[in-house]
């Protein structure tokens, strides 16, 4: 029985319950995850170093992968997204959205990538609604203002934030 390999790129800092939500539901279209974090040298003040997002996923990820019964990889990635996810092995293309905004990017996103790589498919998966508002972007923002950030992130997050 041919393994099905799904590929979910992201800069995940910080890691959010956003992300997860989307995780945990791939976890049901796919028997592999490929969690992988991009490495851009254009992303400026990252909330947590490269190395610390993908601890963070370590940490986090085994517990899902138990729950659902799929297998994770955790790697990173420069370049483009659909190199390295032929790298991976991986057939689909994992992408979570939370609004017409990023709907409207995505599908952009999906017409070059298949433009370049016919063999992926791309899988829009929406946020739930508890999670359809929280964005990487302003969890981090709230956090370098010394906001409250414990309804968007894992337990985990937390304590590596207290820990820098």
């Amino acid at each position: 029985m041919t393994q099905l390999v799904g590929f979910y790129p992201g800069s995940f800092d910080p890691l959010t319950n956003g992300h997860l939500d989307v995780i945990e539901r791939a976890c049901k279209l796919v028997d592999t995850l490929v969690v992988a974090v991009g490495i851009s040298a254009t992303k400026k003040n990252p909330l947590f170093t490269h190395e610390d997002r993908i601890e963070i996923l370590k940490q986090v990820l085994p517990a899902v992968g138990t729950r659902t019964n799929t297998e994770f990889r955790i790697v990173d990635f420069s370049g483009l997204m659909v190199n390295a996810a032929r790298t991976n092995g991986a057939k689909l293309i994992i992408r979570g959205l939370r609004d017409t905004t990023d709907y409207n990017y995505e599908m952009q996103m999906v017409g070059m990538n298949a433009q370049m790589a016919p063999d992926l498919q791309t899988v829009f998966l929406p946020s739930s609604p508890p999670v359809r508002h929280i964005s990487a972007t302003l969890v981090r923002q709230i956090a370098e203002m010394g906001g409250d950030i414990s309804a968007f992130v894992p337990q985990i997050v937390l304590k590596a934030l207290k820990n820098k």
